[in-house]
C-alpha cells in the first residue's frame, strides 16, 4: 500500500461520507467492526456476530486499511491477526469508542427515573477486596446511582480520568504526578509483602539480604515503585520475570512453585489463608499509598459526591478487618 498521510474525519452513521481530499471519512461504525474483527480473530465469525454479510465487512476493512495508509490485518490459513499497526488502531479504537458513548450517555443525561450514572476507575490490585463491598453498597444505599467500574493501573487510570472516561479512580501513589490537573485524596497506607506458598515455610520476617536472593514474579508498576525504595540501600531484587497481571502472579503463587511481593491485601482472601504465607520485610518500610483521584470541578456531581462518601466508608470497613495490613482479620461475632 502506498505511505501516505492520512486525512482522516469521524463520523457515526450508517453511511459513509468523504472526508479530506475525497476519500471515505472513517466513521464509528466502521471502527466497531474493526474491534469485533481483533476480538473473533476471523471476519467469518465477525461478520456473524455483529450480523454483516461477510464481502460487505471485508470490503470495510480494505476501506479502512487504505485510509490508514498501513496494513492492519494479516490474513492466515486459522483467520487474521492484528500487524503492530493494528493493535496500535485496536487500542486507539477502543479508546475513542468508549468516548463515544460516555458522550452519548452525558448528552442524554438523566433517565426519565431520575438515575444518574457514575463511573469508577479502580487499581487491580483493589478489585478484588474493594469492588464486591463497594457495589453492594451502592445497591442498597442508592437505587437511583447506577455504578460502572473500569480496572486499570495507575497511570492509565489517570488518563481515563483527564479524558473524562471515569468520574473517580482509587489509585495508588506509584503513578500518580502533580503535574495533573486532578484532586488527590489520600486514603490508606499499605505495605508490601513477600507472597510466598505456605510449603516453602517462610519466617514472618526477613532480611533485604535474604529477600535479594529468592526470584520474584511482578508487575512492571509493583517492581518500578519498590525499587525506588531500595535503590538508596544498594539492594537489587532477583527478577525471574515481569508479568502485567495481578491476577496472573496471584494463581502461580497459589500454584506453589512462585514467590512475588505484593501490597498485602492482594492476598487476603479465603483461599490465601490456607496456602499463602505474608512476610514482611525488614529494614526498610516497603508500602504504597492508596488515593482518591477526581477532576477538579467547582461542584462535584451529586453522584460523585454520594460516591466519594460510599468509598470511605467501605475503605473503613476494610481498615476494621486489618485487610490492608499484616494483622489477621478479627474473627466475626
Amino acid at each position: 500500500m502506498p505511505n501516505r498521510q492520512a486525512g482522516i474525519s469521524f463520523c457515526d452513521g450508517p453511511k459513509e461520507r468523504e472526508g479530506r481530499e475525497g476519500r471515505p471519512a472513517v466513521n464509528l461504525r466502521t471502527l466497531k467492526y474493526f474491534v469485533a474483527i481483533a476480538d473473533a480473530g476471523s471476519l467469518t465469525a465477525a461478520a456473524e456476530a455483529i450480523a454483516i454479510a461477510q464481502p460487505a465487512l471485508s470490503r470495510q476493512m480494505h476501506a479502512l486499511e487504505e485510509e490508514m495508509g498501513v496494513p492492519l490485518l494479516q490474513r492466515t490459513a486459522r483467520g487474521v491477526r492484528l500487524t503492530q499497526a493494528g493493535v496500535t488502531l485496536y487500542e486507539a479504537a477502543q479508546r475513542m469508542l468508549d468516548e463515544a458513548q460516555r458522550v452519548k450517555r452525558q448528552l442524554a443525561g438523566p433517565s426519565e427515573a431520575g438515575e444518574s450514572r457514575v463511573v469508577l476507575g479502580v487499581s487491580p490490585t483493589l478489585s478484588r477486596v474493594l469492588v464486591p463491598g463497594l457495589f453492594e453498597r451502592c445497591h442498597r444505599t442508592m437505587d437511583q446511582m447506577r455504578l460502572t467500574v473500569r480496572e486499570a493501573f495507575t497511570p492509565e487510570l489517570l488518563d481515563m480520568l483527564e479524558k473524562g472516561m471515569v468520574d473517580m479512580a482509587i489509585i495508588t501513589s506509584m503513578g500518580a504526578s502533580a503535574d495533573r490537573p486532578l484532586a488527590l485524596h489520600p486514603l490508606v497506607g499499605e505495605p508490601f509483602a513477600l507472597a510466598t506458598p505456605r510449603s516453602m515455610k517462610m519466617d514472618p520476617i526477613i532480611s533485604l539480604a535474604a529477600l535479594s536472593r529468592i526470584p520474584l514474579l511482578m508487575t512492571t508498576l509493583h517492581r518500578t515503585v519498590v525499587e525506588r525504595q531500595l535503590r538508596p540501600m544498594g539492594v537489587h531484587l532477583n527478577i525471574h520475570s515481569e508479568i502485567d497481571s495481578v491476577d496472573a502472579i496471584r494463581e502461580l503463587v497459589h500454584d506453589g512453585d512462585w514467590c512475588t511481593l505484593m501490597p498485602v491485601s492482594v492476598f487476603k482472601e479465603a483461599r490465601s489463608d490456607a496456602g499463602i504465607t505474608l512476610t514482611e520485610v525488614s529494614g526498610v518500610q516497603l508500602n504504597r499509598q492508596l488515593m482518591m483521584a477526581t477532576r477538579i470541578e467547582a461542584v462535584p456531581s451529586t453522584a460523585v459526591a454520594a460516591l466519594r462518601e460510599i468509598v470511605l466508608a467501605e475503605l473503613a470497613r476494610l481498615n476494621r478487618l486489618r485487610v490492608f495490613n499484616f494483622g489477621k482479620k478479627p474473627v466475626k461475632r
